[in-house]
């Protein structure tokens, strides 16, 4: 019985951080079309660390933490959340949701050459392969007039390759500096460090705040599911996955999650979805699938 919960648990587990994660793209660029890309980043991530932050004390694990352990979420922090995010909600102003999500597939590409930089690892062969593919899948998905002529657009992909390269390196550097054992005490930290320097960037750049109460339900329940959902299930799910199956499995999400938002965006949003952008996705995300499924050395 347990082997089958554990089963059950695992599946429940992959779909939330396939279609959850998929989806924030749709939710953010919901958010972003009426509320300030600062301010909207920060108040998700204040609530969301509240959460963490209160499920670590129901479930009793130690809040204390080392001034090096705080410093290091604190850097985390900025590499994932407020750079990563908060200013890739910011471009996702000038892009499409799902051309923002295609464009941050790219991140393994971006962690295979930061390693090779820092570690000095070899490529192998899988990533060489991958590498390339994934070089001209940028190029096709970049390289549409129909795309990338609209005001900003090309600024909006700027920032947000910027971005994914932020959070790639961010990703070397949690690897390794020593963080809080516990996943929702770091996780809870880092979030709402994200939310104070936010909000300190928001209101030095005087964006407009807002109640709650005076936005559009569809922005309100954008933000439910960005917190609620895309904040403490699916990490939760995804902390669960890296305990229980291979990281290899894991990262599957890396080309699951824009084939969800490019999808979702020209569903629900009437996003272009061209046939450049299809053949560019396909190749692009299968030279994600050779660089993380290539075998650790």
């Amino acid at each position: 019985m347990l082997h089958k919960t554990s089963k059950v648990l695992i599946v429940v587990a992959f779909v939330a951080i396939y279609i959850i994660w998929g989806s924030t793209y749709l939710f953010n660029k919901i958010a972003v079309s009426e509320l300030p890309p600062f301010f909207l980043a920060s108040i998700r991530f204040f609530i969301a660390g509240v959460l963490m932050i209160g499920l670590a004390i129901f479930y009793k694990q130690k809040l204390c933490i080392s001034k090096k352990e705080l410093l290091n979420s604190v850097a985390a922090s900025f590499f994932f959340m407020v750079y990563g995010n908060g200013v890739f909600v910011w471009a996702l102003k000038y892009v499409d949701s799902g051309f923002g999500a295609l464009l941050a597939s790219t991140q393994p590409l971006f962690v295979l050459f930061l390693l090779k930089l820092i570690d000095r690892k070899p490529f192998q062969k899988k990533s060489l392969i991958g590498v390339a593919l994934g070089m001209f899948g940028m190029f096709l998905l970049v390289n549409q007039r129909e795309l990338t002529t609209p005001e900003g657009s090309l600024l909006g992909i700027f920032m947000i390759l910027t971005c994914v390269l932020s959070w790639s390196y961010g990703s070397v550097f949690v690897s390794k500096v020593e963080l809080p054992k516990s996943f929702l005490v770091s996780t809870g930290y880092q979030m709402l460090a994200a939310s104070f320097i936010l909000l300190t960037g928001s209101f030095s750049i005087n964006e407009h705040w807002s109640s709650p109460l005076t936005w559009s339900s569809n922005v309100q329940i954008a933000m439910l599911m960005l917190i609620i959902f895309g904040g403490v299930v699916a990490f939760t799910a995804f902390n669960y996955l890296l305990k229980v199956v291979s990281p290899e499995k894991v990262a599957t999400s890396a080309y699951v999650n824009p084939v969800i938002a490019l999808f979702m965006g020209w569903y629900f949003l009437d996003e272009k979805l061209t046939t450049q952008s299809l053949i560019a996705s396909l190749i692009l995300l299968t030279g994600v699938y050779f660089i993380t499924s290539r075998k650790r050395v």
